[in-house]
């Protein structure tokens, strides 16, 4: 469950990240485009692609180890 809310949070941030830096009008299914101010759309989405990533790695490392016991 950990690992698909990491992809989810990838997503979301990779994607809005993309949305902003092609200057779309569109708000699109990017979550933190509807929900907050317009000066926050890059850092946000930022931390939401690294934190995924890192939900997504972590969980990888984790289960890894779990089969290496």
């Amino acid at each position: 469950m950990i690992e698909v809310l990491g992809i989810i949070l990838v997503v979301q941030g990779v994607g809005g990240f993309i949305n902003r830096v092609a200057e779309s009008s569109s708000k699109s299914w990017f979550v933190q485009l509807h929900l907050l101010p317009d000066w926050l759309h890059i850092p946000v989405s930022v931390v939401m692609a690294l934190l995924g990533a890192a939900l997504v790695l972590g969980d990888m490392a984790r289960r890894k180890k779990r089969r290496a016991e």
